[in-house]
């Protein structure tokens, strides 16, 4: 499978996380994770805001990311696999710091 035809590709809502609660997700704007066909992305959650460097599986990404939290530098790494209702669910840790489960619907 190319890139380009990715079944995770794209923009996903995240709905829930772990260790936030939905008006924390979105805080600052709707809480979401974006998957670019260049191996690139980006997401945005509460205060934190990271971009991502992408690996692709047949129907998951693991992805490190680099970005911030509250202004202060972030970076961590994270996964998100295809579920079979069409949501994904993955991991966003931080470096030593906190990590997360979430789930996502397709924007």
């Amino acid at each position: 499978m190319s890139t380009e035809e990715h079944p995770l590709l794209g923009k996903w809502r995240i709905t829930c996380m772990e260790l936030w609660d939905a008006e924390f997700i979105d805080l600052l704007g709707p809480g979401y994770i974006h998957f670019y066909t260049d191996g690139r992305g980006e997401f945005v959650f509460g205060a934190v805001q990271g971009g991502l460097d992408c690996h692709f599986g047949s129907h998951s990404i693991h992805f490190t990311w680099e970005g911030s939290d509250e202004m202060d530098h972030a970076c961590g790494d994270g996964d998100a696999e295809l579920e079979e209702d069409g949501t994904i669910t993955g991991d966003i840790s931080f470096h030593l710091g906190d990590e997360s489960s979430f789930t996502a619907r397709r924007w």
